[in-house]
């Protein structure tokens, strides 16, 4: 897209990303492509193709929305290791810069932020089923209501 529409399309993205529930960003996907789709159909095509893996955080519980929507945990974690790595020039040998990754690691995981609900931590592990960031009590009664 063009730099003259990135701010418009980056709202709309926001939009998506920040919608209250499935339903919400659904609507949102929708209007993003309607305003966006005519000109520049390759966009959206990321976005409206890939919608149920972009939407997947809201079967987690809401405690945990925050966690899963971060751009790049990964980045995050290993930001002290990349750092400390361009400071020092380099490890020297493969078994110095494992030892100094895995040390720097170590120290670094004291200052990380914590999960928010980690007792829902096991619920998620266990397969308990959510909607809309609540757990469903028994997801059995749910389906043969709907049916």
């Amino acid at each position: 897209m063009p730099k003259a529409v990135q701010a418009g399309a980056g709202k709309a993205l926001t939009e998506i990303r920040d919608a209250p529930d499935r339903d919400h960003a659904q609507r949102a996907i929708e209007v993003f492509a309607r305003d966006y789709g005519t000109k520049w159909p390759k966009a959206v095509a990321k976005i409206t193709d890939d919608a149920e893996e972009l939407l997947t955080f809201y079967d987690f519980p809401a405690e945990h929305w925050l966690h899963l929507k971060t751009s790049n945990p990964i980045e995050s974690t290993f930001a002290t290791v990349r750092l400390r790595t361009r400071v020092t020039k380099g490890p020297g040998s493969k078994a110095a810069g494992l030892a100094m990754a895995f040390k720097l690691l170590e120290a670094a995981q004291e200052r990380w932020r914590a999960v928010n609900g980690p007792h829902l931590v096991a619920l998620v592990r266990a397969g308990a089923r959510f909607d809309k960031g609540v757990m469903v009590e028994r997801p059995d009664e749910v389906q043969e209501v709907a049916a």
